[in-house]
């Protein structure tokens, strides 16, 4: 690898050629203060990040110790006295509550969807950013939302069946999120705005106006005649797209041929857990389209249906207001962005005695630079941050000294790149234990920063398998969900958010649809998110963004956060219930290999892609052939399990061998009509992706936390080496 040598520092040719030529023109930067400043961070704070670390590994041991000393399900009382003397549990910190500004209402006020997308995929970051809004006729038309009964399928050219039970949901949707005075929308024969309000004439030749006239803010074309309307509840935005001559608006009785909802109001360009990133060329590709999302600039050019078809940021909406002003909403969803976890490394950059350094660091600076262009931008230019602020998601911290050194961090960047004091805003990904147990104390750590907290529950399932390894056998994957701290776990983090003040601030979010083809069953239970207080949760999808929207509609989420306020929070207890199985649990063979065969088959089928392809998130069938969202959380979760089976001797190394060579064939099958699949049968010792399977189950328990990202970082340059020679 080509290096140049900056401020002692060894920096990849391709990285720095980056910085110089394309993010550092147009910032306000210099080229001096940028990397005297990636010095002076990496001087401070690679040693401070490699401090905490050792932490987290002197802590682990000290818990596995106890748990092997004392085996099986602790006394609680003894085991919380034994995590507070070790500085496991800190004290709960005083009352005291977040002090915010310049925060976006999106973030801090609206409630609704919000995506995570691999930032290293430009057509997927666009298609992230762009879905701030969506066809409502489009998500219901090409999904399992409408039922495929009774001559309703997908299939072939446009089914008028089809199309009508999609009008008529769309209609009932409306009838509940801005109902007319009287009537429904099945009965509207025409809309005009008259005198600042909106009519509608009904079949039967009556005219009425909505229930709350307050709905309906704008509107494109002639009032009497308008081709859009726009009505507004609770934040978020409904367009009604009416056009007679239009082939769907011909069958509708209003000339309404389509519903458009405000989706995904942001969105998490992901540079961790959905990305294989493992050197300075991939660094640069997460990177330069990050910085295309900041300036606006980002285009990607793709073949659809024999034609180029160039994909880019959309511009905002423009409407006119029912005072007659301009009304302006956005056309993209606000941009948060994840940073690696501070467990990473990268040869990016590396120190002056040839060390890779934390990539957490590298990425905090990159990715504020690249937002600085954000900052910069002209009167009238859409912005991504209408306040001035940079939204970044930190996940994988552990208790809250990490999140202050997270905070520490923020500060000195701000310095170098001369920006307001608290401009970078800190999401705290609430994904491990020790988080959890700390949920105030870390937030209040940042409370002059802190904007989001999110139940990442993948993670924190693989986090809570290892820091409990050695105290018995885990239930299977499948009961986790019961488990009693995993619902503890849920509420707990909406009862601190509420209580330090995030209500009307910040986020609290909820975890991914892993599902992203089975939308009808979303519809009918991601209501809940929006139920137990959370003001936003991950989709899959645009599609499932803008079906997710409709829950945003029917939940006003700040009145629940307000009822839910006082209600007895979750004690610490429940979130130390070590999720072991019943002791003298026999379990049977066929529910040993079945397990077996679950949890092999999704870690190769995440993996061999990972290795070989270089994809951090996919869609992969499991076992039944279902498609699910994959990425190294679930990856995380499925070794972990199978590590405990393994330390407690319910399974062997060969079975694991066995079950992984006989998995690999399922897998192989699955992909064999991918022209870019690689298959591991039959040689498993030469493949790579195979290999790095097995380790990650069979080295398992030696893995810091769990985590899946050493292994595979070292397999996927093994890899790249390969096909390089």
């Amino acid at each position: 690898m080509s290096i140049t040598t900056a401020n002692g520092y060894q920096v990849a040719d391709a990285l720095h050629q980056f910085i110089e030529q394309e993010a550092l023109p147009g910032s306000g930067i210099t080229s001096d203060s940028f990397w005297s400043g990636l010095a002076a961070v990496l001087d401070e704070f690679n040693p401070r990040t490699a401090a905490v670390l050792a932490k987290r590994d002197a802590l682990q041991k000290t818990i596995d110790d106890w748990h092997i000393a004392n085996p099986g399900k602790p006394e609680l009382d003894t085991y919380k006295a034994f995590l507070t003397d070790i500085g496991y549990l800190v004290p709960k910190p005083e009352s005291d509550t977040v002090t915010l500004d310049r925060v976006d209402p999106e973030i801090a006020q609206i409630a609704g969807p919000q995506l995570v997308v691999p930032v290293n995929n430009a057509r997927y970051a666009l298609n992230a950013a762009n879905a701030r809004w969506g066809s409502l006729y489009d998500a219901l038309y090409g999904t399992d939302a409408i039922s495929e009964d009774d001559g309703a399928e997908r299939s072939g050219g446009y089914n008028p069946v089809r199309g009508q039970r999609v009008i008529a949901w769309s209609n009932q949707f409306l009838n509940n999120a801005a109902p007319l005075a009287q009537g429904d929308y099945d009965d509207v024969q025409s809309f005009a705005l008259i005198d600042g309000a909106l009519q509608a004439t009904l079949t039967t030749g009556s005219v009425i106006g909505l229930r709350d006239p307050s709905q309906c803010v704008g509107y494109q074309g002639d009032p009497q005649s308008p081709s859009v309307i726009v009505l507004k509840r609770h934040g978020l935005h409904i367009e009604l797209h009416i056009d007679r001559n239009h082939p769907v608006g011909q069958d509708s009785p209003s000339g309404t041929k389509d519903v458009w909802l405000e989706s995904a109001l942001s969105t998490i360009q992901d540079c961790e857990d959905s990305v294989a990133a493992v050197d300075a060329e991939d660094k640069v590709v997460v990177y330069r389209n990050w910085l295309g999302l900041m300036t606006g600039r980002l285009e990607e050019s793709f073949e659809k249906g024999g034609k180029t078809v160039v994909r880019s940021l959309n511009p905002d909406r423009v409407y006119t207001a029912i005072d007659g002003s301009e009304l302006r909403l956005p056309g993209r969803s606000v941009q948060l962005v994840r940073n690696v976890g501070q467990h990473l490394k990268t040869d990016a950059v590396l120190t002056p005695d040839g060390e890779e350094v934390h990539e957490t660091l590298l990425d905090a600076l990159v990715t504020c630079l690249c937002a600085t262009h954000d900052f910069a931008k002209s009167s009238g230019e859409p912005r991504n941050s209408r306040t001035g602020s940079m939204y970044v998601v930190k996940p994988k911290m552990h208790g809250p000294e990490e999140v202050a050194l997270a905070v520490d961090l923020f500060a000195r960047v701000e310095k170098i790149m001369d920006l307001p004091k608290n401009t970078m805003k800190i999401g705290i990904m609430d994904e491990e234990r020790r988080t959890s147990a700390n949920l105030e104390a870390c937030i209040l750590a940042a409370k002059e920063r802190v904007i989001f907290i999110n139940t990442g529950f993948l993670d924190r399932t693989g986090d809570e398998m290892h820091t409990s390894m050695h105290a018995g056998l885990m239930v299977p994957k499948g009961e986790m969900k019961n488990a009693t701290w995993l619902s503890g776990y849920e509420d707990n983090n909406v009862d601190v958010g509420l209580r330090c003040g995030l209500r009307g601030n910040g986020q609290i979010g909820k975890g991914m649809w892993a599902m992203p083809d089975q939308m009808a069953d979303m519809l009918a239970t991601k209501q809940g998110h929006p139920l137990a207080g959370a003001t936003t949760a991950w989709v899959p999808s645009p599609t499932a963004a803008t079906l997710h929207a409709t829950h945003y509609h029917e939940v006003s989420v700040a009145e629940r956060q307000a009822e839910i306020a006082d209600r007895t929070p979750t004690s610490v207890d429940t979130l130390l219930e070590i999720p072991l199985a019943e002791a003298g649990r026999n379990f049977s063979d066929e529910e040993i290999q079945l397990e077996l065969d679950n949890n092999a088959q999704g870690i190769l089928g995440y993996v061999v892609r990972w290795i070989n392809n270089g994809v951090g998130c996919s869609k992969v069938p499991d076992i039944n052939d279902v498609g699910l969202m994959e990425d190294r959380a679930t990856l995380r979760i499925s070794s972990q399990l199978l590590a405990n089976w393994l330390q407690h001797e319910l399974i062997s190394e060969q079975q694991v061998r066995d079950t992984m060579e006989r998995m690999a064939l399922v897998v192989d099958e699955q992909n064999e009509g991918d022209p870019d699949y690689v298959a591991m049968a039959p040689d498993f010792d030469a493949s790579v992706a195979f290999q790095a399977a097995l380790e990650l189950v069979l080295e398992g328990r030696d893995q810091a936390n769990g985590y899946t990202e050493f292994v595979l970082t070292r397999r996927r340059r093994e890899r790249k080496a390969q096909l390089a020679s």
